[in-house]
């Protein structure tokens, strides 16, 4: 064959394969329910971020299922399949070979068996979240929601109740907007390595559970060779997250849907399921649609931004989201709780730079709180108490803060250590908040972006106050900026909350930049 002629049998072969693939997508069945949104991203620049969203600022997460049960954290469903992990390890110990004894058998000793979610959702509540948050399925494929399309779910399997239903119903009698997490996209390429066998050791090429056949509809089937994205570019995959999710939008009509990634698959078919989920939305309050999709993309407003264990780096001009947890994603028996104060001070940067924090709140694999847990829980809502005033219903000032530590921004970029030098700042109509992220030593707090200008219109202050604390500051507004005298005793060691009224409140110059 000469080069001519390969040429054009590379480009024949090639268009087939452009054919093939345009006919696969094509045949892709996503009907989106009535209503504004198609599946477009032009469609979606007419959503708008509601209102009880950017006030909740705090929302409270369950990321619990059975992969509690190892008490040894995160994607422990995948990392049992790979030789070398600690988990690996681990489950050889005690439950045996993934040849015989992998994942399927593992979601049977979930029993959620003191999982009361009423008694929990009270305590969030009292704890100062606005919102929640269930799992409704993790990259392990098991759902925990009452679905007819999949075998794999918790009312069938596991604990034999409706996850998702039941922490829905205690929301619900909260008075707190429900959402739901998916991580069920990724789930395609993430269980793959449960396909494969140990290299070495007496059962080397004797294949995990996960090449049976039998279990393919929890373990999925054997991907293409090369699909190995976070997203699978398999449309038969494609077609079943959008089935599936649209199984849990339709039944559950939660009011916040989170997917674990960008736009699922890229294309069409996540954004027809954004599209189908606001409609749904829309037509239970009639024609406006007031949920919320957060997703890990920049959204241009089309939905929440959304940032695992980080923050942005400045105001945003629409509203985001930090998805974080107090300790490991799914429990984990080796690894500490973040501090109060971790958790209080970047519920309070993220605020100043008009983003919400959803918290996981790590449980036990039996549907418990540690003690330190709850301890936490309800010193948390002795502060939001005291200083929820500056945090809910507010929005960020023409500055987010001022002080020495100043967030880059970006996923996984979430410790910092911060002093009563770092102020940050929240409005409420006319009233300006700021909210030093520690106690003066020394009981002066000196706030630069409040100093006198030239102009003496500028910065006229009237009054200041300190949340929790019911008798008169001492203030004086100098070139170096406004000083307030705090009293003798300390109110708290992880935040000075003030409020500020005045007239014509502007930032002044700062020697460094925000």
């Amino acid at each position: 064959m000469n080069q001519l002629s390969q040429a054009r049998l590379t480009i024949l072969m090639l268009g087939c394969s452009l054919a093939t693939a345009i006919s696969q997508t094509n045949s892709l069945h996503l009907p989106i329910a009535p209503g504004p949104f198609i599946g477009t991203a032009d469609s979606l620049t007419n959503y708008s971020c509601p209102k009880w969203f950017r006030d909740a600022k705090f929302g409270i997460w369950a990321h619990w299922g059975p992969q509690a049960v190892p008490m040894e954290g995160d994607w422990y469903a995948r990392k049992m399949y790979q030789p070398g992990q600690s988990d690996y390890t681990n489950h050889l110990e005690r439950w045996g070979h993934p040849s015989t004894n992998g994942w399927k058998d593992i979601i049977p000793l979930w029993k959620a068996e003191n999982w009361d979610p009423e008694k929990l959702m009270e305590l969030y509540k009292k704890a100062g979240a606005r919102y929640f948050v269930s799992m409704g399925v993790h990259h392990d494929n098991f759902f925990l929601w009452n679905s007819t399309l999949h075998r794999w779910n918790a009312v069938q399997m596991g604990p034999h109740r409706d996850v998702v239903g039941e922490w829905q119903q205690a929301a619900k009698k909260n008075g707190l907007p429900f959402g739901v997490s998916e991580h069920l996209g990724a789930s395609f390429t993430w269980f793959q390595d449960a396909h494969r066998s140990d290299r070495t050791g007496p059962l080397a090429g004797v294949p995990y559970d996960g090449a049976d056949s039998n279990y393919w509809d929890l373990y999925h089937f054997p991907a293409d060779p090369g699909d190995r994205g976070w997203y699978s570019k398999n449309p038969r995959w494609q077609q079943e997250w959008f089935n599936e999710i649209g199984e849990l939008v339709d039944n559950y009509k939660p009011d916040l849907l989170y997917s674990d990634g960008g736009v699922p698959f890229g294309n069409e078919v996540g954004l027809s399921q954004i599209a189908n989920f606001y409609n749904v939305n829309a037509a239970a309050h009639h024609g406006k649609c007031q949920a919320v999709y957060t997703c890990k993309q920049t959204s241009s407003g089309r939905w929440v931004q959304d940032y695992e264990r980080g923050v942005g780096g400045g105001i945003s001009p629409y509203p985001w989201q930090t998805d974080t947890s107090i300790g490991d994603w799914f429990y984990n028996r080796h690894w500490k709780y973040q501090p109060l104060s971790w958790t209080v001070h970047l519920l309070v940067d993220i605020v100043s730079k008009n983003g919400n924090l959803l918290l996981n709140v790590v449980l036990r694999p039996d549907g418990t709180l540690d003690p330190e847990v709850e301890t936490m829980l309800h010193q948390l809502a002795d502060w939001t108490t005291v200083n929820g005033e500056a945090i809910y219903g507010t929005r960020p000032w023409l500055v987010f803060g001022e002080g020495p530590v100043q967030a880059k921004g970006g996923a996984f970029k979430e410790n910092m250590t911060y002093s009563a030098k770092d102020i940050r700042f929240t409005t409420k109509g006319k009233t300006l908040y700021a909210i030093a992220l520690g106690w003066p030593d020394d009981g002066t707090l000196v706030i630069r972006s409040l100093a006198k200008t030239a102009d003496t219109k500028q910065n006229h202050i009237k009054k200041v106050e300190l949340l929790g604390y019911e008798g008169r500051l001492q203030f004086d507004q100098t070139a170096d900026g406004l000083v307030v005298e705090l009293p003798e005793v300390k109110l708290s060691d992880l935040t000075c909350s003030l409020r500020i009224t005045g007239g014509n409140l502007k930032p002044a110059a700062l020697p460094t930049a925000q």
